[in-house]
């Protein structure tokens, strides 16, 4: 009986490490699309950035679920903060990335569809991206102290969104065909 016990707990605790494993390459994966893969725009009062960080932020969520999506966007995309020069945007990216993934992981992994379903994560990306842009609304405002000034982030926020779901979603459609996604 004993031997029985030993293995079901080895088995959850192989099981939370394998969760920290993918976990920590989702952040991994997030961080490193957007610190190599960014274009600084020239429009509002810092420019604002395209970067691949969004869609790898859609894909962890419809991929692996709310949790992994929240961790991976918060964390990542945090991080790249901290070490690529937007160190004030930290924690305004931290809430808005880990709220967009929680958000699209959420809804897609709805009624069990575990992001199976091609309409439901166009629904989820599309509900995140204006709780996205009013999380850093709000923080440019306290920024800035202006409500006029963050009105020009939007339309980089809406057109790196719309790059992440051009990419995200095809790529999820080919991922979930792989065995470990049945």
């Amino acid at each position: 009986m004993q031997n029985l016990e030993n293995t079901q707990s080895y088995s959850k605790a192989g099981q939370k490490t394998f969760d920290l494993i993918m976990t920590s390459m989702l952040v991994a994966l997030v961080f490193l699309s957007t610190f190599f893969l960014n274009i600084k725009l020239p429009i509002s009062i810092n420019g604002g950035l395209i970067h691949l960080g969004t869609a790898m932020l859609f894909i962890a969520s419809i991929l692996f679920g709310p949790k992994k999506g929240a961790l991976a966007g918060a964390i990542g995309m945090g991080l790249f903060d901290l070490v690529g020069g937007w160190l004030i945007w930290a924690p305004i990216t931290i809430v808005a990335r880990g709220v967009q993934g929680y958000i699209v992981g959420k809804i897609a992994w709805s009624r069990g569809r575990k992001g199976s379903s091609f309409a439901l994560n166009v629904v989820a990306t599309l509900v995140s991206i204006p709780v996205m842009i009013a999380i850093y609304y709000i923080g440019e405002v306290i920024l800035y102290g202006n409500w006029i000034v963050p009105l020009t982030s939007i339309p980089g926020d809406l057109l790196q969104n719309a790059i992440g779901m051009t990419i995200a979603l095809p790529v999820c459609i080919a991922l979930k065909k792989v065995s470990y996604f049945k």
